[in-house]
């Protein structure tokens, strides 16, 4: 069912905005790139809005990892766009369970990506998503890690740069149920991530 709405959303909405709609580019790993939450949220905010789905499966903050978000071509795929609004949801992928010295660049490695989207022509507001939780190991990451050394960076990230924090962590804490697979957010944990999106960036009345 949720496929088939995705589809009718993307016949009868998507890629039909005016040409002055605001411009919403989702960053992010393979929680951005393979739930639904970017299109939730496109659902939610309307036709005022164009929102793109930007996520690189596996895709990582630090520039040590295998595979940083700043060297994808989806990337530079953001920069073109020339979002109106960034929303970063990243980090997850940074907590290995075998722990590595890369998270200690992580909070310099965070503030160099959002300084490249600062630098954009369209002058974008950045909004730092804390990632939902990790409620299960086996694809290779680690709860415990994340909770004690990747979360705190993000925080600290937010602290640095001044930017707003949107927490998808606290409200789906208590859900496993809302997780396909103990990481990845099944249709109910897409629509809270995305709920939870829109709220914060819709609190303003935001204009372009």
């Amino acid at each position: 069912m949720a496929i088939m709405l995705i589809s009718l959303f993307y016949l009868l909405g998507m890629g039909n905005q005016p040409k002055n709609a605001i411009r919403v580019a989702c960053v992010g790993d393979s929680l951005t790139e393979g739930t639904e939450y970017p299109y939730d949220l496109a659902a939610l905010l309307g036709t005022n809005y164009s929102v793109r789905n930007f996520g690189v499966g596996g895709a990582s903050v630090s520039l040590e990892s295998e595979k940083p978000y700043k060297n994808q071509p989806e990337f530079e795929e953001v920069k073109g766009f020339l979002p109106n609004v960034v929303i970063v949801m990243l980090g997850t992928n940074d907590a290995p369970l075998v722990p590595t010295d890369h998270i200690l660049s992580f909070a310099a490695d965070y503030k160099e990506l959002i300084g490249e989207f600062k630098a954009l022509t369209s002058k974008p507001r950045i909004w730092v998503v804390k990632p939902p939780p990790i409620f299960n190991n086996g694809t290779g990451l680690s709860p415990t890690f994340f909770v004690q050394e990747v979360i705190p960076r993000i925080e600290q990230v937010v602290n640095e740069t001044g930017l707003p924090l949107i927490d998808v962590y606290s409200p789906l804490v208590n859900h496993p149920e809302y997780f396909s697979d103990g990481v990845h957010p099944n249709g109910e944990g897409s629509e809270i991530v995305a709920t939870e999106i829109f709220k914060a960036i819709t609190a303003g009345n935001m204009e372009k």
